[in-house]
């Protein structure tokens, strides 16, 4: 008969961590495999989304659920109405003193009979902080909370086999700090010393050195994106920064005391930090190894989201890392996660009188896998099934080498030095289109170098790890099982048959989650960029803004001024405007990047005197000698295109009024920079208001749509530069095109449409464009 389902029966569980890997198998398996109990899961709300609805989306929905779902298909009662009946979701958070319960939570967490305590930062660089907070004061947290409530549950806490630390050899199921590696670490000295880093690196972040570095550093990113779009990533930064000195300060202290990282030293303190403050509430503790995709249930290969064995595997098979640290007669200690869930139940059912007081769930002491058998199955896998390149050429998988850990993190960081050196350099050359996307595919390698030296660092002791975790305690209770009970909750590591599982249910499940070409035949970036074109001329779409200068036309405020100054010129005196110009140009060029409002402002300065009369005459013949002459065709017939699908286009442009006067029959709406006249008929040089660009240009479009009752995120935005990025993240469907460095990188990062548009072919292309040359008497009027 089936003990464990019975026991269970009636009982009410409470589950945290419900959202996480082992926390939806485990409540999958307990509504499949135990239908008489019900459960209670605590979840924080998200930043727009209730837990209740968090538990639809990211619990329920899971194709975890399918089996089950199937299975009810055609029943007495749905899915929908089962969940209904036995789940209770309840908000809450473990990093919170009493759990962040309201009334109504705590009233519901007296029925309780179980707690299964699987919430964790499972990240391996967690900041210190973070980890002490979750890992390490969570499990006390529920168990101040039972005294509180006057309730004596069966506690049954989800930790890790890593808590043993850095050792060699066995380790048994025994508390860290009653064996005979305990150094006497005291965990609420740890819990206030990270709390007070917290503050103290806070405290340093928004010191003036810092927040001009950060600035700098966002200035480099972004480019002339305008002052609010700097902020926030100035913020962004220092907030990255802040995390960054708590992760490296989690790994060096948790390194110091003798354990890989922060999360396995945090995890071996709570154990320490629980067992001290449980007063009567039972405990009972279950430690899993290296948890991966499932033996046989919910069914083969399931998996949520990639864990540790994964990234390494698949950069592995793209060629990116061809060498990792480890000990290849060494033992990698994986289990599946329908193993660790059963146990989990088992222990559960079994109650505080009979189940271990600790429990590994591993593989290792029992049915070891070894690094290099891995390695070789690896390795024969993808040569017999590769990933294709975006040639559609094969990824000849590289010979794996078992160097020392120092060794890799060395070659890495000097090839993470070279490549950032050569996207400074490339950034800071006037590049745009097809030439900018360099820098993009530079970038795109700089972070995969960066992830393969994440990867060493964050995973490299664990496959150098030599200790070999007993399961006693854990096959004890399997032999008290019968077989009913053992088809239906099996947790013995023995059945798994490694190549079996490798081969045929691991590799092929991840490959199927990968992002990762496994066809040969080039890459389908053109079908995916004409997705995107038919998106963004989909008639759902309401408007569409445009740039002007290297979107629309292969030109800029300097050349449109020096037509119009050099057209009534002689040709010594055109001769000196160009020598001049020429030297002028690397300082404009560095205004412009500093800031493009400050660099139109400077050089607007220039018109000043010009009379509007002579002006509004050039103009009319700019638009053909230079405006229509230097435009690319394929933007101009985009534009159009966009007319034609019923949308609204406006033109948003820092150029001068005037000087795009002719391009109104294109637009619905110009928005341009305007210039004051004086009462004697000329320019005055001056702006009548903050010309439309970086940031404003995004308050221009959004003004429009309000006034107009249309929606920000039904717009299409093209422009060319990363000082249009406040417009583009205001918009639904940005569209760079022929992106400089800067936005070529950010446009590849985000999956945006890019356009590499030219203008027509057999055009001379002289430094300046320089006006027509006009008779003595065309001449008479003129300025400079």
């Amino acid at each position: 008969m089936a003990v464990i389902a019975d026991r269970l029966g009636g009982r009410r569980i409470a589950v945290t961590g419900a959202t996480g890997f082992v926390g939806t198998a485990l409540v999958e398996r307990l509504l499949r495999g135990a239908p008489d109990c019900s459960l209670v899961l605590l979840v924080r709300d998200g930043r727009r989304t209730s837990a209740a609805r968090r538990t639809e989306r990211e619990i329920l929905a899971n194709d975890a659920f399918d089996r089950l779902r199937e299975s009810m298909a055609g029943g007495g009662e749905t899915f929908e109405e089962m969940c209904s009946r036995r789940i209770t979701t309840i908000s809450g958070d473990v990093g919170m003193d009493g759990l962040g319960l309201n009334d109504e939570g705590r009233e519901i967490m007296r029925t309780v009979d179980t707690i299964i305590h699987s919430a964790a930062t499972v990240s391996f660089d967690s900041p210190l902080d973070q980890a002490v907070e979750i890992n390490l004061l969570g499990p006390t947290r529920i168990a101040r909370l039972c005294h509180d409530l006057g309730i004596t549950p069966h506690l049954v806490a989800v930790s890790t086999c890593y808590v043993a630390g850095n050792r060699r050899g066995t380790a048994p199921e025994e508390l860290v700090s009653e064996g005979p590696f305990d150094i006497g670490l005291d965990w609420r000295r740890e819990v206030e010393s990270s709390r007070r880093l917290r503050g103290d690196t806070e405290a340093d972040s928004r010191r003036p050195e810092r927040l001009s570095e950060f600035r700098r550093r966002a200035r480099s990113e972004l480019g002339a994106a305008g002052a609010p779009a700097l902020a926030a990533k100035t913020e962004q930064i220092r907030e990255r920064w802040v995390r960054d000195q708590l992760v490296t300060a989690g790994r060096s202290r948790a390194a110091s005391v003798g354990w890989p990282d922060a999360y396995a030293f945090t995890k071996a303190l709570g154990e320490q930090a629980l067992v001290e403050s449980r007063g009567d509430v039972p405990v009972s503790i279950v430690r899993p190894s290296i948890i991966e995709s499932a033996w046989a249930e919910p069914r083969p290969g399931w998996i949520r989201g990639f864990r540790m064995a994964e990234p390494v595997i698949i950069s592995y098979a793209r060629g990116l890392l061809r060498e990792f640290p480890g000990v290849p007669e060494g033992t990698i200690d994986v289990i599946p996660v329908d193993l660790v869930v059963a146990a989990i139940i088992a222990v559960a059912a079994a109650g505080p009188e009979s189940a271990p007081f600790i429990s590994h769930v591993a593989s290792g002491g029992v049915n070891p896998l070894r690094y290099r058998t891995l390695v070789d199955h690896v390795s024969a896998w993808f040569t017999a099934h590769p990933l294709y390149d975006n040639e559609g050429q094969p990824i000849v998988v590289p010979e794996w080498r078992f160097p020392g850990r120092g060794k890799v993190q060395t070659q890495l960081s000097r090839a993470k030095t070279l490549i950032a050196r050569a996207e400074s350099v490339l950034q800071a050359l006037p590049l745009r289109g097809e030439r900018a996307e360099l820098s993009a595919t530079l970038e795109t390698r700089r972070m995969e170098v960066e992830r393969a030296l994440e990867y060493v660092e964050l995973y490299g002791l664990y496959t150098e790890c030599e200790a070999i975790y007993q399961v006693d305690n854990l096959l004890s209770l399997w032999e008290q099982l019968d077989d009913a009970d053992r088809n239906a909750f099996c947790f013995d590591p023995r059945v798994v048959d490694w190549s079996h599982y490798v081969n045929e249910i691991h590799l092929p499940s991840i490959i199927q989650h990968a992002r990762v070409k496994t066809t040969p035949g080039r890459s389908r970036t053109g079908d995916r960029s004409s997705r995107l074109r038919s998106q963004v001329l989909d008639a759902k779409r309401q408007v569409a803004a445009f740039d002007l200068e290297n979107t629309l036309i292969a030109s800029n405020v300097v050349e449109s001024y020096s037509w119009l100054a050099t057209r009534r010129l002689d040709p010594m005196e055109r001769l000196r405007y160009t020598a001049r110009t020429l030297a002028e140009t690397p300082g404009l060029l560095r205004m412009d990047r500093r800031d493009r409002t400050d660099f139109l402002r400077h050089f607007y300065r220039r018109y000043e005197d010009a009379p509007i009369e002579q002006i509004e005459t050039d103009v009319d013949a700019m638009l053909t000698g230079l405006i229509l002459r230097k435009s690319f065709p394929e933007g101009i017939r985009r534009v159009r295109e966009h007319r034609a699908a019923g949308h609204r286009t406006v033109l948003i442009t820092g150029a001068l009024e005037f000087n795009v006067a002719g391009l109104k029959p294109l637009f619905d709406e110009i928005v341009a920079a305007k210039m004051s006249v004086r009462a004697d008929g000329t320019l005055s040089g001056e702006m009548v208001a903050v010309p439309p660009t970086g940031e404003a240009r995004a308050q221009i479009l959004a003004d429009y749509c309000d006034a107009e009752g249309f929606r920000l995120d039904e717009c299409v935005a093209y422009a060319d530069s990363s000082s249009d990025l406040p417009l583009f993240e205001a918009v639904g469907f940005p569209v760079a095109v022929n992106p400089e460095t800067r936005l070529a990188a950010i446009a590849r990062k985000r999956g945006w449409l890019v356009e590499h548009w030219g203008t027509s072919r057999g055009f001379s292309k002289p430094l300046l464009p320089i006006g027509p040359v006009l008779s003595e008497a065309e001449r008479r009027r003129t300025f400079r």
